[in-house]
């Protein structure tokens, strides 16, 4: 038997198939039609299926699916052994929390600092007793960048720079990312520093799209020997809820 996981985002959907822990396929769409799930799935006995969303699903391959196969709506009810101090888990992000109950799973008993870098960067701290209080969202690196050229008036768009590592610029297109890549650099510094400051065991999780970006700029760092990089930490979190509900 094997779970079927689908990720819902404002832009993509993720589909994988799980065979317990082990990920055996995933796959990205634009905007899927049941077809193209159902040749996804193949010939795979899909014995649990759990879909996550950060939107209401209202696609016309979602009604064809739920009569085929049995679906758990993934919410902040579902607890998947950890402890949820969100004072409004309501308004908790899906993906946040889905990464925290991965980074739990795949690492437990001990501190983790989740990190995602996708359109915002998202830090989370879940410790070693599985106690989840929270954590912070800032803007993206593509949002940084985007802000600085849509707010002014005569500085340029330009793109990250994973070979840029300078302490400063010297021209103005330096300077802009010295300012945003170094800015980053600084800000996920910090915040790994405040959270693991009384910890003495602990990892640090790089998720989502940026990640590899991100550990390029920790690579220096004291950091670096903690860094565990998880690209399908969200679609793993669905899987591992999905795995303990109802258990």
């Amino acid at each position: 038997m094997t779970n079927l996981v689908i990720d819902i985002g404002n832009s993509f959907t993720k589909i994988a198939i799980f065979e317990k822990d082990d990920l055996l396929k995933v796959e990205q769409y634009q905007q899927p039609d049941i077809r193209q799930i159902e040749n996804f799935i193949g010939s795979n006995i899909i014995g649990k299926t759990i879909i996550s969303s950060v939107k209401q699903v209202k696609e016309a391959w979602h009604l064809s699916l739920v009569d085929k196969h049995p679906v758990v709506y993934f919410n902040s009810g579902i607890k998947a052994g950890i402890n949820n101090h969100y004072k409004t888990p309501g308004t908790l992000g899906a993906d946040r929390l889905a990464a925290v109950i991965g980074a739990n799973y795949l690492y437990p008993a001990v501190a983790n600092v989740v990190i995602s870098g996708g359109t915002c960067i998202t830090y989370d701290y879940i410790d070693a007793g599985a106690n989840y209080f929270g954590g912070s969202i800032s803007p993206g690196l593509k949002m940084r960048y985007k802000a600085v050229n849509e707010f002014t008036a005569a500085l340029p768009l330009i793109n990250a720079d994973s070979d840029f590592d300078a302490a400063y610029g010297d021209d103005t297109e330096s300077a802009i990312k010295s300012g945003v890549q170094n800015g980053i650099k600084y800000e996920l510094e910090g915040f790994i520093n405040n959270y693991i400051k009384t910890q003495k065991a602990y990892n640090i999780i790089l998720s989502g799209g940026d990640s590899i970006f991100f550990d390029t700029l920790l690579k220096n760092s004291i950091f670096a020997p903690y860094i565990k990089i998880e690209p399908y930490l969200v679609l793993k979190g669905l899987n591992a809820a999905i795995q303990k509900h109802n258990d």
